[in-house]
């Protein structure tokens, strides 16, 4: 109870309000895109933000907050995922849509969670360049400037995600 009050009469820094303001949204966007669910994209945003809380302001955070805190969210998010493959899974599928804040098909379902895992057998790199990729909609061009590398660079890495993912989509379906 001590530690509660004596956080709630903390002053936040100027800048940590400023960078919440500035980009909670987009953050909490990514987390969902990624995990697929509002709860845990709720629970990444928190995270991520009680992390900068007990750390200080690095400078790279401040020179590019939104790269920095688009890598930890889609890591963090990743790391979400994981921890789902040690869950026990349930047949019901009620308390799955309640779950997940979704109400897609099964098949819409079973679809997405299997993307989500092979997804997260990427690296971080390559899963964070897939998402802005092909959930964000960003061109190489601007994936490889908000990254500090080249577009060619970019190239390559989706071209090897991509492959593995196809190889990792086939062995969660069971093919070979």
């Amino acid at each position: 109870m001590i530690v509660t009050a004596s956080i709630r009469t903390k002053q936040l820094p100027e800048d940590f309000e400023k960078i919440f303001r500035d980009h909670s949204d987009f953050i909490f966007r990514t987390a969902c895109r990624v995990t697929g669910s509002e709860e845990d994209a709720e629970d990444v945003l928190q995270t991520l933000f009680l992390r900068l809380l007990q750390e200080a302001l690095t400078p790279e955070i401040q020179a590019n907050p939104r790269a920095y805190l688009y890598r930890a969210a889609v890591n963090t998010s990743l790391n979400v995922i994981r921890s789902r493959k040690r869950q026990v899974l349930t047949d019901d599928f009620d308390a799955f849509e309640r779950r997940s804040g979704v109400a897609d098909s099964r098949a819409d379902s079973a679809v997405s969670e299997t993307l989500r895992l092979a997804l997260a057998e990427l690296s971080p790199k390559a899963a964070e360049i897939f998402i802005l990729r092909h959930v964000h909609g960003y061109s190489d061009l601007e994936i490889g400037r908000l990254l500090g590398t080249s577009r060619g660079t970019i190239a390559i890495n989706l071209f090897r995600s991509r492959r593995r993912l196809r190889k990792a989509i086939r062995k969660h379906l069971g093919e070979k």
